[in-house]
């Protein structure tokens, strides 16, 4: 039997799937990312016990092996490629193969030991399955609505017989994700609580709930930065800098900046928050940012506590 290895990395190509120690004297096993490579690996690895393998999202193709792993009870944490590449480059690592990122993964998993977090339920997989393709969709059709204006009017035809077919899915992914959240008591109460909140609608109360399932487990700076709506420090001895946001996860700021849009109008909370920033002089982006933090917080307290929006109670974020 392998000798046992605390800390795995597992680099994951759309073919394979490369397994590693920390140790440099270990050989990289390669298995093929498909059920019987994906089995494989997990009869090694729960022979071992590990005490944490780390995996980069790797835009799906580490879902099934995350999820294998996690089914065998196994330590299993799945991290942002730019922290791994930004640990590499500290580390003065700067050649890139398959070997050495599933080497310096385990190696980032030994002296970062990144959080391990529970995987989504099936319901909430499947949600967040249905808003991306939504948004992919949506992207679609704007752009083919972008192309109209320069096209030659034989072409126009064509055109419109694509968009009203992407509106058609649209509609339907939207009858489907209303199902989803029909089915589970638990995700509809979510839903409900987020809609409560003036300026937050079905579209923005699912996209938060896909894209950012920590929303109500986390505090006020937690949730932010996961947003990328947090203001981050650049200050160097006496010099103080601006605060700038970045990061984060860009489908929830834009669900956000939809939802200020409309609160900014009609949110009795979120109004005068944003009225005070103009009126104290600043830009229009900064109070806005300021508002989808805002805002974004309420919806933290709002799941955290289980209570429904109410201006005049509601609760600490």
């Amino acid at each position: 039997m392998r000798a046992a290895r605390p800390w795995i990395g597992i680099d994951v190509a759309k073919a394979w799937l490369d397994v590693a120690g920390d140790d440099e004297a270990e050989a990289v096993q390669r298995f093929a990312n498909a059920a019987e490579g994906i089995a494989a690996v997990v009869a090694d690895l729960v022979a071992q016990g590990p005490q944490l393998i780390v995996l980069e999202a790797s835009g799906g193709h580490e879902t099934a092996v995350t999820a294998a792993l996690a089914a065998a009870g196994l330590p299993v944490a799945v991290v942002n490629p730019r922290q791994v590449r930004d640990f590499a480059r500290a580390s003065g690592r700067l050649a890139k193969t398959d070997a050495l990122d599933a080497r310096l993964l385990a190696r980032f998993a030994a002296r970062i030991q990144p959080p391990v977090r529970p995987l989504p339920d099936a319901t909430a997989q499947e949600l967040a399955a249905l808003v991306g393709r939504r948004r992919q969709l949506v992207e679609m059709r704007t752009a083919e609505r972008n192309r109209r204006p320069t096209l030659a009017p034989r072409l126009r035809l064509a055109l419109d017989e694509h968009v009203l077919l992407l509106s058609q899915q649209i509609a339907d992914l939207d009858r489907e994700l209303e199902q989803t959240l029909r089915e589970s008591p638990l995700w509809r109460a979510k839903e409900d609580l987020l809609r409560s909140i003036p300026g937050i609608g079905p579209v923005v109360a699912r996209t938060l709930l896909a894209e950012l399932p920590e929303l109500g487990t986390l505090d006020r700076g937690q949730v932010a930065c996961l947003a990328g709506v947090a203001p981050l420090n650049c200050d160097s001895g006496q010099r103080t800098g601006g605060r700038h946001c970045w990061g984060g996860r860009a489908p929830v700021r834009a669900a956000l900046y939809m939802a200020t849009v409309c609160a900014i109008r009609r949110n009795p909370v979120i109004r005068p928050f944003y009225a005070r920033l103009r009126d104290a002089g600043k830009p229009v982006k900064v109070a806005m940012v300021a508002c989808m933090r805002k805002l974004l917080i309420v919806a933290n307290a709002l799941l955290r506590d289980g209570t429904v929006w109410n201006p005049d109670l509601l609760p600490t974020p």
